[in-house]
């Protein structure tokens, strides 16, 4: 059921629609955080004969999305019990390979591992980070420039299935959320030589599971606001990216009188201008909410909320917002088109039945959603559901992908493939 809290009167115009306009994808949802390209005449289909352009056999498995400078690609593996960083280049020649260190864990068969968060790069340096604990920065030569190990700074993650979060890499900082059993700590890290700048402890009153949150931080960065958002511990909070001191906070993803202690939160909220969604897991609520003039607790406040889905949020994938529509992929292979002004549903139709775990991704007039079977859906924008093809590459897929330069580049457990129309 959908409840309607504030009169959309109170929120800022916007448009939904757009990205920056480099043709790179330095992060893990792309140049603007939010699963958006701006890139044209992307293939739609493609076979093992047509519109891929090449394919190259990784190391290792995992749900690391690729990332992508100029004609350079990065991404984090698993290779046994090894953990490495490659760079490839846009023809899909491995240019350089770097054992990181050791001590990969596999989560569920391959879903997860020690390589499972994204690298990030500016264009003159990358930076990867490991489910150990790890932290390193290189050139784009493969030089290395600086380690750290954040479990010798902060103490050991305790959380069940390792480390899911992706670090988000905005300005100078290296912005994480260790979120687990034994810390709850936001930290900002200089990118130029791993010096702590700042470290907040983030205050819950959570249990057990819920403790553990595999979400990825991201910057709201509209209407000359300006903070970072962290997910996890049955909270969203937002934090001054000064000192990392708390803004404000929304609870309300538990049910108080029946608290589930498996709650934990994977899926990350997305933004845009006036607007937050923000996801939970298992089947629970979705939250709409316009932070103006947001300050301390902000758990019910109407002033503060669109509107609200009591169930139906994603699980695993990123909710996504295009064009004044919100799309939901739930892990069953159910999308959910969202009137983002009203709340109001636009359809809920099954795109494919099977586990999705990727986010879904905008580019070109259409949204990619990748399942664990190796299946890429394809479906038309906009508020009729159409789908407009299905293809599968029959290697399991984890990640989310990744487009630029007119290429579709996805990370299956086996390989990298770069896919391009007309070859």
């Amino acid at each position: 059921m959908i409840k309607i809290f504030v009169a959309w009167a109170v929120l800022s115009v916007f448009l939904f629609v757009g990205t920056s306009a480099a043709d790179h994808w330095p992060k893990w949802r792309g140049p603007d955080d939010n699963g958006v390209s701006d890139e044209t005449g992307l293939a739609s289909e493609w076979t093992q004969t047509e519109n891929i352009s090449w394919r190259l056999a990784l190391p290792g498995p995992g749900p690391a999305t690729p990332i992508v400078w100029g004609d350079r690609i990065f991404l984090t593996s698993s290779e046994g019990e090894s953990l490495v960083l490659s760079c490839t280049n846009t023809s899909g020649e491995l240019l350089w390979k770097r054992e990181i260190g050791k001590g990969n864990l596999d989560v569920r068969q391959g879903e997860s591992n020690g390589a499972a968060p994204s690298p990030s790069t500016d264009g003159k340096h990358v930076w990867a980070y490991f489910g150990t604990g790890i932290v390193v920065c290189f050139d784009f030569s493969g030089r290395e420039i600086w380690r750290t190990n954040l479990t010798d700074r902060y103490g050991k993650f305790n959380s069940y299935f390792g480390i899911g979060t992706t670090p988000l890499l905005d300005g100078n900082h290296l912005y994480f959320q260790l979120l687990h059993t034994d810390a709850q700590l936001i930290v900002a890290l200089n990118k130029s030589n791993g010096k702590e700048v700042w470290k907040h402890e983030r205050k819950t009153d959570a249990q057990s599971e819920c403790l553990h949150s595999y979400a990825s931080p991201s910057i709201y960065r509209h209407d000359d606001q300006e903070f970072l958002l962290t997910h996890g511990a049955d909270y969203i909070v937002a934090h001054n990216l000064k000192d990392g001191s708390e803004i404000w906070r929304c609870g309300g993803l538990q049910n108080p009188d029946k608290y589930r202690h498996s709650l934990r939160l994977v899926s990350s909220p997305v933004s845009a201008p006036g607007l937050i969604i923000v996801p939970s897991a298992k089947n629970g609520p979705t939250l709409a909410l316009n932070p103006k003039g947001a300050s301390g607790d902000i758990t019910g406040k109407d002033e503060h909320y669109v509107w609200r889905w009591e169930q139906n949020t994603t699980d695993v994938p990123s909710p996504l917002i295009h064009d004044g529509l919100v799309y939901i992929c739930r892990e069953n292979g159910m999308l959910i088109c969202i009137d983002a002004k009203s709340g109001e549903q636009v359809y809920k139709a099954r795109v494919y039945a099977q586990r999705h775990r990727g986010s879904p991704v905008y580019a070109d007039g259409k949204i990619y959603l990748t399942s664990i079977d190796g299946t890429v859906s394809v479906v038309k924008a906009g508020r009729k559901f159409e789908i407009l093809a299905a293809n599968n590459v029959e290697e399991r897929i984890a990640a989310s992908l990744a487009i630029s330069g007119g290429t579709i580049y996805l990370r299956t457990y086996k390989a990298l493939y770069a896919i391009r129309r007309g070859e």
